[in-house]
């Protein structure tokens, strides 16, 4: 049994050298390695954490730039509706500012030309009494007759009018 013992011992001995001398560093370089890539790919995660924070604000900032972009887009927009608004206001003013001297003028000329006509009428008027004179002989009746006559020429010729 010590004998045994010694023999399994030395067997074991010996594996342990043998795995010491032809194993061991290729499991230590296995484990260095696996170290390694976890290591590695614990820094390419947090790169990639920092990088997607980094997105991130870019992208808020982004968002605000657009934002701001569009609040501004917004403002000049209704700037210039009222700067429109304002043309077509004062445009239309001016309109109608022209449309009332132009009438008020034509209502003066139809003013003038209406006191013409009159003046005409009683021109013609006046001559007619006077043609009726020239060829009546005026008695005190017929000189009577003669203006009542031509009170009612000019009241009824005032109304056709």
């Amino acid at each position: 049994m010590i004998g045994t013992m010694i023999v399994v011992s030395g067997a074991f001995l010996i594996l342990m050298f043998l795995l010491k001398k032809f194993a061991w560093g290729a499991i230590t370089d296995l484990l260095k390695q696996r170290e390694d890539k976890i290591a590695n790919d614990l820094d390419s995660a947090e790169q990639s954490r920092v990088s997607a924070a980094k997105l991130e604000q870019e992208r808020q900032q982004q968002l605000l730039a657009s934002r701001s972009d569009a609040a501004d887009i917004i403002k000049s927009a209704k700037e210039n509706g009222e700067a429109s608004r304002q043309t077509i206001l004062n445009d239309t003013k001016e309109e109608v500012s022209r449309l009332k001297e132009k009438a008020k003028n034509d209502i003066l000329l139809e003013r003038d030309a209406a006191l013409t006509s009159v003046k005409d009428d009683v021109a013609d008027l006046s001559l007619q009494i006077a043609a009726k004179i020239l060829n009546k002989e005026l008695s005190p009746e017929s000189h009577e007759s003669l203006i009542n006559q031509y009170i009612e020429g000019l009241g009824s010729n005032n109304e056709a009018r």
